[in-house]
């Protein structure tokens, strides 16, 4: 099969389009033939050789994809040969095939395209995931969103907004806060110009957000915290702007907060499962009729890897970057 391999942890060049045996599927596994996959942040990170796959996923990038079922492991129910369908992965995402547990493979939502559908794994397991089963939003409380204009960002804005929350979210041009209000944010913060911790008080009358949604990790800690709202709940998917910080413990008991630390890639596979099934449960519904959609920057064959992933590294993308095979 044709995947993407790696000379070496660098930059986008190290990534060229080689030949790899076909995956065969494991007992209570599902193989795809893969029509796209999308790329995530994770995967800039495993190319430089930051982020390596958990045991025994494969060692080509890739956590997520669309494609048809092309075989059916051992124990394996509700899966047919053809069925279009969706799928979480450890890894493997960047070929034409990969094996995958059955249960992170999702049903594709009703009016949503098979390539289109290779946005969606990702983005709407670690939003439901983090915000919803980890951090608990409710309706009529506050989100901010960190990055709202990337995969991430765009789908938690309109989830939220559509299960009654109000939500705040940062953005660095016109252009990306204007998509972000369009999705449904109450207010688009321009963090290179604005303080986020001052325009969210002001934005809740001095009480702060409920749930921070954040990417950057220590680079925000401190003033994450001080944008939290009394028993507010920080939750730290990402490391941009860094691993290590100090934490002022006194300002987070002051606020009976909380600061969640997750990742989903090397959960249980059980774990997984539980989330991709409320997932197609609860979200699928609102993606089927149309009020949350996935947001695509744009599709590029395979061949062209390393370009997607220089794109992805500029940040000039709004959305999803989708490779196609």
């Amino acid at each position: 099969m044709r995947a993407v391999v790696a000379s070496g942890p660098g930059g986008p060049e190290v990534l060229t389009v080689g030949e790899l045996p076909d995956p065969q599927p494991g007992p209570g596994e599902v193989v795809l033939d893969v029509v796209a996959a999308g790329l995530n942040r994770a995967d800039l990170l495993q190319r430089q050789g930051f982020y390596p796959p958990p045991p025994g996923a494969s060692d080509v990038i890739g956590m997520e994809c669309s494609g048809t079922v092309a075989a059916v492991g051992e124990g394996v129910e509700g899966w047919s040969v053809g069925d279009p369908a969706c799928a979480l992965l450890a890894g493997g995402g960047y070929a034409a095939k990969v094996a995958v547990p059955a249960g992170q493979v999702m049903p594709v939502p009703a009016g949503v395209d098979l390539v289109t559908a290779a946005a969606l794994p990702e983005v709407a397991c670690t939003v439901w995931s983090n915000v919803f089963m980890v951090a608990g939003l409710q309706p009529r409380e506050t989100l901010l969103v960190h990055g709202g204009a990337g995969g991430i960002g765009t789908f938690a804005i309109q989830l939220a907004h559509q299960l009654g929350s109000r939500v705040l979210t940062t953005a660095g041009t016109p252009e990306k806060r204007a998509l972000c209000v369009a999705l449904g944010a109450d207010v688009a913060i321009d963090y290179r110009e604005q303080d986020f911790v001052e325009e969210t008080k002001d934005a809740t009358d001095g009480r702060g957000a409920d749930v921070v949604l954040d990417n950057m990790g220590a680079k925000y800690l401190d003033r994450n915290i001080d944008a939290l709202a009394t028993e507010g709940r920080l939750v730290i998917i990402g490391m941009q702007g860094g691993t290590k910080a100090e934490l002022d413990i006194n300002k987070l008991l002051r606020r009976r907060a909380a600061v969640i630390g997750t990742t989903l890639r090397s959960r249980p596979v059980a774990e997984k499962a539980a989330i991709c099934s409320s997932v197609v449960e609860h979200v699928w519904p609102l993606v089927a009729e149309g009020l949350v959609r996935p947001i695509v920057h744009g599709t590029m064959p395979v061949e062209d890897v390393a370009a997607a992933h220089a794109l992805m590294e500029s940040g000039e993308h709004s959305g999803k970057i989708l490779l196609t095979f």
